[in-house]
């Protein structure tokens, strides 16, 4: 009687700290879209900010931002996944293994403006990269690389190992194995850690003001060449993101609709991760389904 009363009381309590966190999530997004939602319109979405006079819009911080996003992932998810498949699949139960998983735990503790100063003096600095979307994203992958490196590792590991076995038995090889039933398997793992990752691309600011830079060239959307100065694909030009263009208006701007403009770039970019979000969970889903020949949702 006393489990079952335990049990009872345990659950309880489980589920009010569930809706503790339900309800602060909801409160924050809430505040967040009910005082900025009213401020979005395709002016301020298709418009260049302004520096003096109110009415500007983040037409190019909301694209940088998506740029970055998508550099940053194409560098960091070739490393994690290696490292990933290294860990899970290859690597011994070793000092070296140790020393690898104690080197990704203290990279994911580092804070965004220590990684920023680092990327200031080895991208902007030594390489001569200067403030620019390629230093942002190099900076970025420091961010990237320990939480997706831990969660395509417990992707892999989820994995049941019946799978591996039966791969081995139809006489594959064990990179085969991994790469035709393995990974398609932890697919869904895979991609929570890319969620997860992106997120934090978006919210990233203190890494970005030393890397990308705080304010962005003139970009021309026509120009498909990459290498002039006026592209939006140069990767060498500065580039203000959402994060960062939130955090100068609130502390340097001195446009009449600072308060405005704030709340709307906050908006759009809670926006911006949800749509982020699920999008990625349906593709993934999709891939799922099409790789593993599942029909489960």
């Amino acid at each position: 009687m006393h489990a079952k009363r335990n049990d009872k009381i345990a659950t309880v309590f489980i589920y009010i700290f569930v809706a503790i966190v339900i309800c602060i999530l909801a409160g924050i997004l809430g505040e967040i879209l009910i005082t900025g939602l009213p401020h979005l319109s395709w002016h301020f979405l298709s418009s260049s900010a302004s520096s003096f006079q109110a009415g500007g819009g983040v037409r190019d911080q909301l694209f940088n931002s998506i740029y970055l996003l998508i550099l940053t992932i194409a560098i960091s998810l070739p490393i994690a996944l290696g490292a990933a498949i290294y860990l899970s699949e290859y690597a011994k139960d070793n000092w070296i293994t140790n020393t690898i998983r104690t080197s990704i735990e203290i990279l994911s503790s580092l804070p965004s403006i220590v990684v920023g100063l680092f990327g200031y003096l080895l991208f902007v600095i030594q390489f001569n990269l200067g403030f620019s979307i390629i230093s942002g994203a190099l900076a970025l992958t420091f961010f990237n690389l320990p939480i997706l490196t831990s969660n395509i590792e417990q992707a892999l590991e989820g994995v049941p190992q019946s799978q591996r076995e039966a791969g081995q038995a139809l006489g594959l090889s064990n990179w085969k194995t991994i790469r035709g039933i393995v990974l398609p398997a932890a697919l869904p793992g895979i991609l929570t850690g890319i969620v997860l990752s992106a997120g934090r691309v978006f919210g990233e600011a203190a890494a970005l003001i030393y890397t990308a830079g705080q304010s962005g060239s003139t970009i021309d959307y026509s120009n498909w060449n990459a290498f002039s100065p006026t592209s939006f694909l140069n990767v060498m030009r500065p580039a203000e993101t959402l994060a960062v263009h939130i955090w100068k208006v609130n502390t340097e701007g001195i446009i009449p609709d600072a308060t405005i403009v704030s709340a709307a770039t906050s908006a759009l970019l809670v926006i911006v991760v949800i749509i982020f979000n699920f999008g990625a969970r349906a593709l993934g889903n999709m891939l799922y389904r099409k790789l593993t020949a599942s029909n489960t949702k």
